[in-house]
């Protein structure tokens, strides 16, 4: 069993991401997939440790351990964190259940930072294609405001919410190249200004809640330990897909 046979085996959350959850698709947009899996615990027990990541097997699917998942999301990662919330589940075992019922433990004020950061960049990148080729990646711009607009949401509401609803034509109009740029750039910088107003009376908590999802990690590994066999041929799989040999 290779890197891939940990997502086919041991996924526990599967989700659609990109257009298709944001409520933006169209006819060929692609369908990206975005997964947890949970390495058993015995592969921890080796100098080499399981992936933290891995692409694949399908096309368009990225899947994280769960620990690097959850490191993640409690940074406020905006992927991880949109990832938590997407209404369009495809697979969820217990254990990603549990996953999904934690998902307010991760939100927190810090959501204002890496949203912030994460736009201001992207925005650097748009105008960076402007000065150079006369024009935005029209496609970038769309989901930064739609970006913009999630981050200003969360911060008023405590609630993060993925799909852009009534923004859905003024959005797909931005994508067409069909609004100029200089109103899409006040479009970016009003609602950037809206999310700073948002801070203050947030009903976020300044931290997540760290103690509550280590918890939740301990047990799902404490959980495997516990129903490893150490004969079990999946698992002896994976060490030989990696390259380990068992002593």
């Amino acid at each position: 069993m290779d890197s891939e046979a940990l997502v086919r085996d041991h996924t526990i959350y599967s989700c659609v991401m990109g257009s298709r959850a944001f409520g933006l698709a169209t006819d060929t947009s692609d369908t990206d997939r975005r997964g947890v899996f949970v390495a058993p615990t015995p592969l921890f027990w080796h100098f080499e440790k399981p992936p933290t990541h891995v692409e694949g097997p399908a096309e368009e699917q990225f899947s994280w351990e769960l620990e690097r998942f959850c490191e993640l999301a409690l940074r406020a990662n905006p992927n991880i964190l949109e990832c938590l919330h997407s209404p369009v589940v495809e697979y969820a075992d217990d254990t990603g259940r549990e996953l999904l019922a934690l998902r307010e433990a991760f939100l927190s004020l810090q959501a204002h930072d890496t949203f912030t950061r994460y736009a201001l960049g992207q925005r650097r990148k748009l105008e960076a294609d402007v000065r150079q080729q006369g024009g935005p990646r029209w496609k970038h711009a769309m989901h930064l405001l739609r970006l913009l607009m999630s981050a200003r949401d969360l911060l008023r509401t405590g609630r993060l919410t993925l799909d852009v609803g009534d923004q859905r034509e003024p959005l797909l109009a931005v994508k067409r190249g069909e609004v100029p740029w200089p109103h899409v750039e006040a479009w970016m910088a009003r609602l950037a200004t809206e999310a700073d107003e948002s801070v203050d009376g947030s009903p976020l908590p300044a931290e997540p809640d760290r103690p509550r999802v280590e918890d939740f990690l301990i047990r799902v590994r404490r959980a495997s330990a516990l129903q490893a066999d150490p004969d079990d041929e999946r698992v002896q799989g994976v060490v030989r897909g990696r390259g380990l040999r068992q002593r």
